[in-house]
């Protein structure tokens, strides 16, 4: 039976057989490497080959590509990713032998209950922000435990399990509402955009459900507190807000942003806590270390180890990440598939000083264009060259008439000085990026789908 997480209680204290199906996505990967890690005998099976798989099998973790009933070897537990539709053989196995299916938030709200656990949640930027918390507390000497969706560049994963620590950052997820069933003594709120309305219906419910997450946190919750989205948050009990506005309890000043890297003063209480070095650009991952920092001083760590632990960070894959240069063209990847993010990036490629940034955005699901089109329709005033290819549908059946197309008209309709394209298909993309590719260019390409190869295509080519 699956049940709720509240009905369903698992035992993870004693070591025992654990399946995972869909095991390659980056969420369901940092819970094979927190299981196995905790002592358990862990497999998993995905429908296809993706990069990560192979971390898993280092680490003993068996992995079957593709999902048959004969995959299901009798564990003591199976659990799957939201991504697996009905009637998923290894599913139906264990349903028909009384094995528990656990859905992911039901398997993250287990692991949440061992340990003291800093819960990070937003729309956009909890991958970086829970990330670079990590790291500095891992710097810090505190060890770390972490559960993120995302893998940082220092390990190639994004999952720890210490047992010597009682301290767990995890990534919590609103798309589906699986943060609300996780046990946060410390959260963290880094936006609350218009998003997952395929699950909430409309932005009330989804703006709902994270004050339900913030009212349910044992402790102090930091909200990002310049958002007029986040507004409605403030006077909950316990808000410790950061940002920009001087009336922040943690305020950044004096950003400057470089090429690869920010430096920034964070101001408590009219105090100047000290100037921090990170080494990734833009004002929106300033800020995401803003948060971290905050956590980190409020639970006693000094400022020489928490400064060191910013500057150590070395990034999280697909977050600005540097792909490589060739003739002197310039690669980077951003998974930015939201108006801000988006908009993010490219004023972080703006610092970087490049002759032209020429953006490559690919639209992430048809459910989220049909709502969010318009919304893009100010988020490049940065870009140079805007090409806008096709949807990327992330398993979502189409739309009738929903096309990355609507994507590039919202932008058309208030960029008329600058060049938009509408490039549907790869190797159309591919042969207008060779053409159009200069010495001194950066190719940014954005998005939360399979865009992030075609910057090894170019530089192969």
């Amino acid at each position: 039976m699956t049940g709720s997480g509240k009905q369903l209680r698992i035992d993870l204290d004693t070591p025992a057989s654990v399946h995972i199906v869909g095991i390659g996505g980056a969420g369901m990967r940092s819970i094979a490497n927190v299981l196995s890690d905790m002592g358990h005998d862990v497999s998993g099976s995905d429908l296809k080959y993706s990069p990560g798989l192979d971390q898993l099998k280092s680490k003993g973790i068996k992995v079957t590509i593709g999902h048959s009933k004969s995959n299901f070897e009798n564990p003591k537990i199976l659990t799957k990713s939201t991504a697996i539709p009905e009637g998923n053989p290894e599913i139906n196995a264990a349903l028909e032998t009384g094995t528990p299916v656990l859905t992911r938030a039901q398997i993250m709200a287990a692991i949440t209950e061992k340990k003291k656990s800093i819960v990070v949640a937003g729309t956009h930027g909890k991958t970086t922000t829970s990330s670079i918390l990590s790291v500095l507390l891992s710097v810090a000497d505190t060890e770390p435990s972490f559960l993120i969706g995302g893998d940082l560049n220092e390990i190639g994963c994004g999952a720890l399990w210490n047992n010597h620590s009682d301290i767990l950052v995890v990534e919590g997820d609103e798309s589906d509402g699986s943060f609300l069933e996780l046990d946060s003594d410390i959260s963290i709120i880094t936006s609350v955009e218009s998003d997952h309305l395929a699950y909430y219906k409309d932005d009330k419910k989804l703006k709902e459900a994270f004050r339900v997450f913030a009212t349910r946190t044992k402790g102090l919750v930091y909200l990002y507190g310049d958002s007029p989205e986040t507004q409605y948050l403030k006077d909950l009990p316990n808000i410790r807000t950061y940002g920009k506005a001087p009336n922040s309890n943690y305020q950044i000043k004096n950003y400057q942003g470089k090429r690869f890297a920010s430096v920034f003063e964070i101001v408590s209480e009219g105090r100047v806590i000290d100037t921090f070095d990170l080494a990734s650009p833009g004002f929106h991952n300033a800020l995401n270390a803003t948060a971290a920092v905050a956590v980190a001083v409020d639970l006693g760590l000094s400022i020489e180890k928490v400064k060191k632990g910013i500057s150590q960070f070395a990034g999280v894959a697909r977050r600005f990440q540097y792909r490589g240069e060739i003739n002197g063209i310039s690669f980077i990847d951003d998974y930015a598939h939201l108006p801000t993010e988006v908009e993010s990036a490219l004023a972080a490629a703006k610092e970087g000083k490049w002759n032209r940034v020429v953006v490559v955005f690919q639209p992430h699901r048809f459910t989220r264009t049909n709502d969010l089109a318009s919304a893009f329709s100010n988020s490049f005033q940065d870009a140079d060259e805007i090409i806008i290819t096709g949807i990327y549908s992330a398993g979502e059946k189409a739309i009738p008439g929903v096309t990355g197309k609507l994507v590039a008209d919202a932008v058309a309709s208030k960029r008329t000085d600058k060049k938009i394209r509408y490039c549907e298909h790869r190797e159309d993309l591919i042969a207008l990026l060779q053409e159009i590719l200069v010495e001194g260019d950066l190719c940014l390409t954005l998005g939360a789908g399979d865009l992030t190869n075609i910057a090894d295509q170019l530089m192969e080519s």
